[in-house]
């Protein structure tokens, strides 16, 4: 009898599951479809860090541009200023902060002059947007790039973990966003080139981020075939994969140690 039970239990759950994959199916194949529907953002907080420069500056405006209540943090004063400056210009409300995101107590003292508190808030009242700007150095590893792929992967894992927590939590009013684009045209390292695929430009990146944004996408990565090739990356041998990476040849200027590599 324990037995039939057990059995009669995995039935279900076997049946449950089955269901669950058809209508996962069914709804991507509806939305490969059917326009994606954009949320609207006139009005809502907004906090961006480093918004002083680069892809923080440009995101400033994007949200700028359509009427969202501006925070910007950033430890660069000037630079800080100047993009205040333009946001204003375009019309949105805008409250600057000079942060230094190292220092918890400088995140706490200026959080609550604005937010008060970020994710408990978000949670109490089951709304808001968590973006976390990562990179495909996130999925993908780079020589000479240790320090730099290690954090992006944490930042991977924080978005990964963090949509799970809430989703287990049942906050699904929360959402989520992490951006991974490969080198962009920031200054960040010095003459970045690749044989396969270009560099980035930041305009181009924040285009793909506002989307992923405003549509509520969980991962977006840019360019969009990126995906694919992370999905590839899992199913070749470890010969071929490295053999792959050679055809790309991903360069940039940096001194390692002592030495200077190209």
């Amino acid at each position: 009898e324990k037995f039939l039970s057990l059995a009669v239990g995995a039935v279900r759950e076997l049946a449950l599951f089955l269901g669950t994959l058809l209508y996962a199916y069914a709804e991507a194949a509806v939305r490969l479809l059917l326009p994606a529907r954009r949320k609207a953002v006139g009005g809502e907080l907004v906090l961006l860090t480093g918004a002083g420069r680069g892809l923080g500056r440009a995101t400033a405006r994007e949200f700028a541009r359509r009427q969202s209540r501006l925070v910007l943090w950033d430890v660069d004063t000037h630079g800080l200023r100047e993009t205040a400056e333009e946001c204003e210009r375009l019309g949105a409300t805008v409250h600057t902060f000079v942060v230094d995101c190292s220092k918890r107590e400088e995140i706490y003292s200026a959080a609550e002059k604005t937010t008060r508190a970020f994710l408990p808030a978000m949670m109490d009242n089951n709304r808001g947007h968590i973006v976390t700007v990562a990179s495909a150095a996130g999925h993908f590893v780079t020589s000479f790039m240790v320090a730099y792929c290690s954090s992006k992967f944490a930042a991977v894992g924080f978005h990964k973990a963090l949509t799970e927590e809430l989703s287990t939590l049942g906050k699904n009013g929360i959402k989520t966003t992490c951006v991974c684009p490969v080198f962009m045209n920031t200054g960040f390292v010095k003459n970045p080139r690749t044989r396969l695929g270009r560099i980035l430009e930041v305009d181009e990146v924040v285009k793909e981020m506002m989307e992923g944004i405003l549509t509520n996408k969980k991962m977006v990565f840019v360019p969009p075939q990126l995906s694919i090739a992370l999905f590839t990356d899992m199913l070749i041998p470890e010969r071929v994969s490295r053999f792959l990476k050679k055809l790309t040849d991903v360069k940039f200027d940096a001194i390692v140690g002592h030495w200077s590599k190209q």
